[in-house]
């Protein structure tokens, strides 16, 4: 990409940069237990000191004394390096998502599922993958509303928001911890019901990302992405981390999901409908599958 259009390239290395500038920003104390904090022998004089100290423990502010020091910089772009640097720093991430925060605002759903649909939204919110997904998707919207984006750019826009959060796909359990299949297995509900609301909240965020783009494509591209990725989901079922970029499977498997989700939103998007008809039912073959798998180790 970046030889054929280095402006591009940069557009999605500058994405990357910002999504993983913000976590990389946070307060270290934030990583000790409140309670933890309380407990510690120090007068309020301290603690203001200990506040003002902690920021220099993280190696970004370093940079970004570095960067602010360097000569060939402007005051203008020190001063928005430093001002990303205070939000990240300032940003209640941990506080947020203890209490909930903006995640409240997820919808409920209706159904016996409905409430598993939700809290995987909410569990889709809390990955640097989303956002590494939204920053294209949400400058998408503001091009198109300004008349700006071409038609011929829907296509690899759909491509980039998919390449975004294609990884949850192969960790559908992993923000469930280690004991997530097993409460799974507890609840009355058929094995491919509990993959069906993994996968509905996955599809829901994949459309809601991509309709300014191609969203149709970007259907046909997600439900393949899940069919691919079912088996590392089930099988390998990797503890992932909140506020970090999801760790899928290795590098063979992978591939192979991102060929597979990225031709068949080309292809739906060069000959239509009948496209998305086949990777439904790829999607419904493979959704019958890991249903049987989670059946059998649930009898185990």
């Amino acid at each position: 990409m970046f030889m054929l259009d280095p402006l591009v390239a940069m557009f999605v290395a500058t994405v990357v940069v910002i999504v993983l500038f913000f976590p990389l920003s946070a307060d270290p104390l934030r990583l000790a237990p409140v309670s933890r904090l309380a407990l510690w022998p120090l007068s309020g004089g301290e603690r203001r000191l200990l506040r003002v100290i902690t920021p220099w423990l993280n190696p970004v502010t370093w940079l970004i004394a570095a960067f602010a020091l360097w000569r060939r910089v402007s005051a203008g772009m020190a001063a928005l390096a430093s001002g990303m640097f205070a939000v990240g720093f300032l940003a209640p991430w941990r506080r947020t998502a203890s209490r909930g925060g903006i995640l409240r605002l997820a919808p409920p759903f209706p159904g016996a599922t409905g409430s598993l649909i939700r809290k995987d939204l909410r569990g889709l919110a809390t990955t640097l993958d989303f956002y590494c997904a939204l920053l294209p998707a949400l400058a998408a919207i503001g091009y198109r509303a300004a008349g700006l984006l071409p038609r011929d750019a829907f296509l690899p826009g759909t491509c980039l928001v998919l390449l975004g959060i294609s990884t949850p796909s192969q960790t559908l359990f992993g923000l469930d911890g280690r004991s997530g299949l097993t409460r799974y297995r507890l609840l009355p509900l058929a094995g491919w019901l509990v993959l069906l609301a993994k996968d509905a909240a996955f599809l829901l965020v994949a459309v809601m990302l991509t309709a300014a783009l191609a969203p149709a494509a970007g259907l046909a591209g997600a439900l393949t992405a899940l069919a691919l990725g079912r088996k590392t989901a089930i099988q390998e079922n990797r503890s992932q981390l909140r506020w970090r970029l999801q760790a899928g499977a290795s590098f063979g498997p992978a591939l192979v999901q991102i060929v597979g989700m990225l031709g068949a939103a080309s292809f739906e998007h060069a000959k239509g409908p009948l496209v998305l008809i086949l990777c439904l039912a790829v999607w419904g073959a493979s959704l019958w599958w890991g249903g049987r798998q989670l059946d059998a180790s649930a009898l185990d």
